[in-house]
């Protein structure tokens, strides 16, 4: 049987009737012969709400009780999702981080995943049970606490649940189609990418792409774990992160973070005439920076935040659609 994680994040599950279309979706995939292991995220704004409620509360950081706090909104949707997929028919079970065996630093708000022992997610799953994982969370072997992982951290606990349990794809559902050559929210002409590479989805990432998190594709890369970014409200195709596309197009897309604005792509440095295109396009613009060095897959070019939009629609139009 094909082993299957899933993670859905907050707007997939932000109220009754999405989280049952959630596990209609999950049921058919477990009737399809899949084992299926779900991860999701706290419902809708669940989260800032509850930084807000404790900042209106208390004046101090208190950075165990936040982390208690904070993962209270993955438990509500971890058991309401078990519910409904119960309804539909299947056998679930719910588990906490803890539970599921994440095991982190101590660091409060920000822990890293050390390791993961999930003796009983496995035996959930061989005894037929699709399992529902709160992400976001774990507990620390040293302190005995409950922790938290901070941005992203419901994609890290699915990509690494999927490594160490051999899963042959995690798929992210999200509420946009996929990973697209630039912010589509900016950019109209944005086109959504069929596949992208660990290593340049790393650095698109860390360039300010905020699909997924850099953490969540390390995982991915390390352990070759194919990554399928779709949307939660459709059956498109999405996004697939795997292992390095041959003849890959030498830029890839346009992201932004802040005020830098970065190219991302396969070969940028291994083609120095594409940096000086780069100029000249955002300069034709009206848009003044300065470049930024990158590694061999990035090279950035910081702005002013006031013209990030002008630069990212410039870049686009000049570099993406020149290549295609």
């Amino acid at each position: 049987m094909t082993l299957v994680v899933q993670k859905f994040g907050g707007t997939s599950l932000a109220d009754a009737d999405r989280i049952r279309h959630v596990a209609e979706r999950v049921s058919e995939s477990r009737e399809a012969g899949n084992q299926v292991v779900v991860v999701v995220s706290a419902m809708g704004n669940t989260t800032d709400d509850l930084i807000d409620l404790a900042a209106a509360v208390s004046d101090g950081t208190h950075p165990r009780e936040m982390d208690m706090l904070l993962t209270s909104g993955e438990r509500i949707s971890m058991a309401l999702v078990a519910m409904a997929i119960e309804d539909c028919g299947v056998p679930a079970v719910s588990f906490t981080g803890s539970q599921a065996g994440i095991l982190t630093t101590a660091a409060h708000g920000e822990a890293e995943i050390v390791d993961i022992t999930p003796f009983r997610v496995r035996e959930a799953i061989d005894e037929g049970q699709v399992v529902i994982v709160a992400g976001f969370q774990g507990v620390s072997p040293d302190s005995k606490d409950v922790t938290t992982l901070g941005r992203g951290g419901s994609d890290t606990t699915a990509i690494a649940l999927a490594a160490v349990l051999d899963a042959d794809v995690c798929e992210i559902y999200t509420d946009v189609d996929g990973i697209f050559t630039a912010d589509p929210r900016l950019v109209a002409e944005a086109r959504r990418l069929d596949e992208i590479s660990f290593d340049e989805m790393y650095e698109y990432a860390a360039a300010g792409a905020g699909v997924l998190m850099p953490t969540s594709v390390e995982f991915g890369r390390r352990y070759l774990i194919p990554i399928h970014v779709r949307s939660s409200l459709h059956d498109g195709h999405g996004t697939w992160v795997r292992e390095a596309i041959a003849d890959q197009s030498t830029v890839l897309g346009v992201a932004h973070l802040d005020s830098t604005v970065s190219v991302v792509g396969s070969a940028v440095h291994s083609e120095p005439e594409i940096s000086v295109q780069m100029k000249e396009i955002l300069s034709d613009a009206g848009v003044v920076g300065e470049s930024v060095a990158g590694s061999d897959l990035r090279l950035s070019w910081a702005i002013h935040d006031a013209d990030a939009v002008k630069a990212l629609n410039a870049l686009h139009h000049g570099l993406i659609e020149g290549s295609s």
